[in-house]
């Protein structure tokens, strides 16, 4: 997908704006998994989650190549819209910003925060996104997908980062939204030539992107009901699909109570907030540890942005 000059290209663009994220291995996370668990800390991110990248990577492309755009527009249950919102605002570029209603709370205040104009509309992330294309043609706004290349290339060095720092990993547990940052781990790992397994891990009240891995073609469902909001995701991306169906290993589904369980033992083991989509690749180790033990394994903590009414809940269960 991409050549190694366009992502240690990418990686330059980006640590202008976003400082290289650490690595860490945890031995609490280790003994409870059997193997050696390295955590990608994209939890430590300006914006708390990994999107930040694609939107520096994004927002540049968009200013070179469509230089009279003045704004943007893009649905999101959070993390892609803090992005987007700080990339182009700093770029004097106006940000509306769709959210279904019901939205987190806190994300939703950090976007503002950030400078975006935020719209409410429907009940998911997918209703969201035919009335940000609405506006994108009534306003005269450049219409932001929540898959692209220039996206993924810029999340794709978080990937470049881990995969630089350790080259013998055995496999990489990634979450699932809409997929660019399992399809950036994908073309890091084969950037560089590595054999790394890749697995995408996925809610099971959101489990459209397993649906669609196993079919070979994009299978919609009709809810994406789970604690995990970066995940709550009913339509697939059909281009991010062909990416992952080739690329990753295979696709896991886990349940809310396992999420909200990997949640409870990353502060425990590690005293490091995870939002749901962030902690889902704990719980798929955890649920597949017997045939990884002796291994070395990384997660990607994609990011920590739990509304406190929730994490507080999780913490108290």
């Amino acid at each position: 997908m991409f050549t190694l000059t366009e992502l240690e290209q990418a990686a330059a663009l980006v640590h202008r704006q976003v400082p290289p994220t650490p690595q860490h291995l945890w031995p609490l996370l280790s003994e409870r998994a059997g193997a050696r668990v390295w955590i990608k800390h994209e939890n430590h991110a300006p914006t708390g989650a990994f999107k930040v990248r694609g939107g520096v990577t994004f927002i540049d492309w968009l200013r070179r190549e469509h230089p009279a755009i003045r704004g943007i527009v893009t649905a999101t249950r959070g993390n892609h819209g803090q992005s987007q919102a700080r990339a182009a605002v700093a770029a004097g570029m106006r940000a509306v910003i769709v959210v279904p209603r019901g939205n987190s709370v806190e994300k939703n205040r950090a976007m503002r925060a950030f400078g975006a104009e935020l719209v409410e509309f429907g009940d998911d992330f997918d209703a969201a996104r035919p009335e940000a294309a609405r506006l994108a043609a009534a306003e005269d706004l450049f219409m932001v997908p929540p898959f692209h290349r220039e996206l993924v290339r810029g999340v794709a060095t978080y990937g470049f980062e881990l995969f630089a720092a350790q080259p013998e990993l055995h496999t990489v547990y990634v979450p699932i939204g809409c997929g660019s940052g399992i399809c950036g781990t994908i073309a890091a790992r084969d950037a560089l030539g590595l054999a790394t397994r890749i697995v995408g891990v996925v809610a099971e009240g959101a489990a459209c992107a397993k649906l669609s891995f196993e079919r070979g073609e994009p299978v919609e469902t009709n809810t994406a009901q789970t604690v995990a909001d970066g995940l709550a995701v009913r339509v697939p991306v059909a281009e991010a699909l062909a990416i992952y169906r080739k690329g990753a290993d295979r696709i896991v589904a886990v349940s809310d109570a396992e999420i909200e369980a990997a949640m409870r033992i990353y502060f425990s083991d590690t005293h490091q907030v995870a939002e749901g989509a962030g902690a889902a690749p704990l719980a798929a180790l955890l649920r597949e540890r017997e045939s990884l033990q002796g291994r070395d394994v990384a997660l990607v903590l994609s990011g920590g942005n739990v509304d406190t009414s929730v994490y507080r809940r999780v913490l108290g269960d």
